[in-house]
């Protein structure tokens, strides 16, 4: 049965994937720091953090952004980039939604008035071109949505901070506790 290390192994991108990445070739030679591509708690919890992170920040250029950070940050590539995939098209929607039911909430604003709003403004401006509509209705919901959007994107990347080295802390101290088990019981 395979490891959970060499499950992770498997389901990460490799680093001659992601060198060859049209959209992260401009990092360059940075990607070839061999701390960037090391499993350790360090590198993989700040790693998965960042890509949680911009992967709610950001709806549009997640995956070299937080490629990016890693590098500065040397943390592991890997998990920045594959972890930007907490918004993926099929989770798009309701966390955006529910992002903008947060703001709303926090911010005061009744959201079925901002949104009813939002379609009397676009069909009094019917007539104007798309640009002005779509810019209509992203200032009725812009607050709403970036406040939760930060707010989800701090708070979920700190809470993915702290799980990985909870958890990673807890398999090593586990570890220990067998093999000093086994040790006793050899001993004995």
């Amino acid at each position: 049965m395979p490891t959970l290390k060499e499950r992770l192994h498997r389901l990460l991108p490799t680093q001659q994937a992601l060198r060859e990445n049209r959209w992260l070739r401009w990092i360059g030679p940075a990607l070839h720091h061999p701390r960037l591509w090391h499993v350790s708690r360090r590198g993989i919890a700040i790693g998965m953090a960042l890509g949680v992170f911009f992967g709610f920040l950001i709806p549009i250029a997640q995956i070299p952004v937080s490629a990016a950070a890693a590098v500065m940050l040397r943390a592991n590539v890997p998990m920045a980039v594959a972890s930007t995939l907490v918004t993926n098209p099929i989770t798009f929607p309701p966390v955006y939604y529910a992002a903008w039911r947060v703001g709303c909430t926090l911010l005061g604003v009744d959201g079925s008035k901002t949104a009813h709003a939002k379609v009397e403004a676009a069909a009094e401006n019917a007539d104007e071109n798309w640009f002005v509509r779509a810019w209509l209705g992203l200032t009725s919901v812009g607050k709403p949505l970036m406040l939760g959007l930060v707010l989800f994107a701090c708070g979920f990347g700190l809470l993915i901070y702290l799980l990985v080295n909870g958890i990673w802390h807890l398999r090593v101290r586990l570890k220990r506790r067998r093999r000093l088990r086994a040790q006793g019981a050899a001993g004995a």
